[in-house]
């Protein structure tokens, strides 16, 4: 028998958290009384999780493990899960229980009730840094402007989304995944359920500035062609304040201003600063096609525990 559900749970390195995540989980899916399956994804864990892991498709028969070959990242993680999932809904959701396992029940309501994505929408962020919650807010509303009013704010990925959601994202191919707003670019019926997030159980973020910084900028490049405009109207800036300068260095001249030749060095790194800029932004976009036309699968799969079948969808991405 397919589960009604299906539970997908990145890991990396969550030897602390596990064992509580996965009790949380349980309690919560067997309130629903529903046929359920919970897919945890080994990310190249380098401490006990894989062996945790194990020992619980061992004695849990609900149970789902994919072991990565390496570490492929959090969104790679979630992807194999898709991938993999069976259900008639499918749940993402973080395994350090920020993201409260309690609120699926409602999620899993409001898809009975017609939603057909039901995504997490925070109203507080407990144990975060007063820097990372303006720098969150800050980026969503940039992305709203750029990307279109449909990318919901302060949003992560813990949402429930119906089969046939999952069925379009997990058909879209490209490597530098966002997947927060491939499925709001996806569409259908979406509903936000207001939370409080919890600080994290135990141990540290596995995400930090730099990761973060990272998932931004795909968030940004790969939904909106707006950067691209960027070099234009830098150009068409710079040309405005060179010509204005040019004609302020003749009337200093004509008027017999020795320093007005100072303003050369202005004009110059102006130049300079606007061309390197343009040239940033369209090496980003030049460097997530490179990595799309080298054709590389998004995962590689060294072993799956606890699958009776194949995963429900064939691609090259998958290497078992």
């Amino acid at each position: 028998m397919n589960p009604v559900y299906s539970v997908v749970v990145p890991c990396y390195n969550e030897e602390d958290c596990l064992l509580q995540t996965h009790a949380r989980l349980s309690a919560a899916m067997q309130g629903m009384d529903e046929p359920y399956e919970i897919i945890y994804i080994n990310d190249g864990s380098r401490d006990k999780t894989p062996a945790m892991l194990d020992d619980l498709a061992a004695r849990d028969a609900r149970v789902r493990v994919i072991h990565f070959a390496r570490n492929a990242g959090h969104q790679m993680a979630v992807s194999a899960g898709l991938d993999y999932a069976a259900g008639q809904a499918v749940v993402i959701i973080d395994a350090d229980l920020q993201d409260p396992p309690e609120l699926i029940p409602e999620m899993a309501a409001r898809w009975k009730a017609g939603a057909q994505v039901v995504y997490g929408q925070r109203r507080k962020r407990a144990g975060e840094s007063r820097f990372k919650e303006l720098t969150a807010r800050w980026y969503y509303r940039v992305l709203r402007r750029l990307a279109g009013d449909a990318f919901p704010e302060d949003t992560g990925d813990f949402r429930l989304a119906d089969r046939a959601v999952v069925d379009v994202v997990t058909s879209m191919p490209e490597h530098a995944r966002y997947l927060r707003g491939m499925f709001s670019w996806a569409g259908f019926r979406q509903e936000a359920l207001p939370y409080d997030r919890d600080a994290r159980f135990a141990g540290q973020t596995h995400y930090p500035l730099k990761k973060m910084l990272r998932l931004a900028a795909n968030g940004i490049l790969s939904f909106s062609e707006k950067p691209l405009l960027w070099p234009l109207w830098c150009g068409l800036i710079w040309l405005a304040v060179a010509v204005g300068m040019v004609v302020k260095l003749l009337v200093r001249h004509l008027l017999g201003w020795s320093n007005a030749a100072l303003l050369v060095p202005f004009l110059l790194v102006l130049g300079i600063g606007s061309v390197l800029v343009s040239l940033g932004i369209l090496g980003a976009y030049l460097a997530r096609v490179y990595e799309e036309v080298k054709g590389r699968p998004l995962y590689v799969v060294a072993r799956t525990v606890g699958f009776s079948q194949p995963p429900p969808i064939d691609k090259a991405r998958i290497k078992a």
